[in-house]
């Protein structure tokens, strides 16, 4: 094929098109978060002034001291840090062991277990809040990191998604060659499985920790204590005033988002790794 040739299929009408598209979806997706950084630059009356404001102001300092003015901010950051970098490690250690078991074992009603577990994400969570309360609070975790974390521990999703990964990217020939050495099941985990599914934990582990961030029900139900809210808890303390101040609302938002973008920003290669790998496969 000539370079004529691969220079036209190149900048072809539907590539053209694709990438407008994608152009504008982006600009699209990422319009909320940059006007929700324009309203934490503003004073409250911004937020319903017609035409919409769509330059930053000047108050971004001035709103962040008014939202550590009325909670402890870095605190529930740090509290829920805590709570999602717990969570992701225990939901990433469970979801690939009982994946790899799932994936690459034989055992009595393994079948049945799995549709068991797939079948509790169409429950809505809401219709377990009642008996999960009255668990944990007999439990003595009530106001409580851990009695927070508990819930979050066993993630359907997660070990759908590790027993898909694992069972299309761990060879079986790989796994028999490691029993033939003698090493045990925890230790093929260990050093044969985990190492391939490396980007897998990436997305998972990205999608759990941003999914545990910006839960509220859960962590507004159990947590009473201020020292012990997280940031969604102590966020919606903002708006208990008869006066909203929607400039200091959003900059404390803002803020509380930042922490997801660096996550993402970091593990970024593994997830797309993952999905490019997934696709071919």
């Amino acid at each position: 094929m000539s370079k004529q040739n691969l220079k036209r299929k190149k900048f072809s009408v539907g590539r053209i098109f694709v990438y407008v598209f994608l152009f504008i979806a982006s600009i699209v997706s990422l319009f909320p978060f940059y006007w929700m950084f324009v309203m934490a630059t503003r004073p409250s009356a911004a937020y319903n002034s017609i035409p919409p404001t769509l330059t930053p102001g000047n108050m971004m300092i001035e709103n962040f001291k008014k939202v550590m003015s009325q909670i402890d901010f870095f605190g529930g950051m740090w509290n829920s840090f805590i709570l999602c970098a717990v969570v992701t490690i225990v939901v990433l250690f469970i979801s690939s062991l009982a994946g790899f078991a799932f994936a690459k074992f034989k055992f009595p009603g393994k079948n049945i277990l799995f549709i068991a577990i797939l079948v509790t994400m169409i429950i809505p969570p809401q219709l377990g809040l009642i008996p999960q309360y009255f668990l944990v609070s007999k439990a003595g975790l009530l106001d409580t990191l851990p009695g927070v974390m508990i819930l979050f521990f066993l993630n359907p999703l997660g070990i759908f998604l590790m027993r898909q990964y694992i069972s299309e990217g761990v060879p079986d020939e790989l796994i028999e060659a490691a029993k033939l050495d003698g090493c045990s099941n925890f230790r093929i985990y260990w050093s044969i499985v985990l190492p391939i599914i490396l980007p897998a934990f990436a997305t998972l582990g990205i999608i759990v920790f941003t999914a545990v961030w910006g839960e509220f029900l859960w962590q507004f139900t159990i947590l009473r204590d201020p020292e012990m809210y997280t940031i969604q808890v102590a966020l919606a303390q903002l708006s208990n005033t008869n006066n909203i101040d929607f400039g200091m609302i959003l900059s404390g938002v803002f803020w509380a988002t930042v922490p997801l973008l660096i996550i993402f920003l970091l593990f970024n290669r593994l997830f797309i790794s993952s999905i490019t790998e997934g696709s071919v496969k």
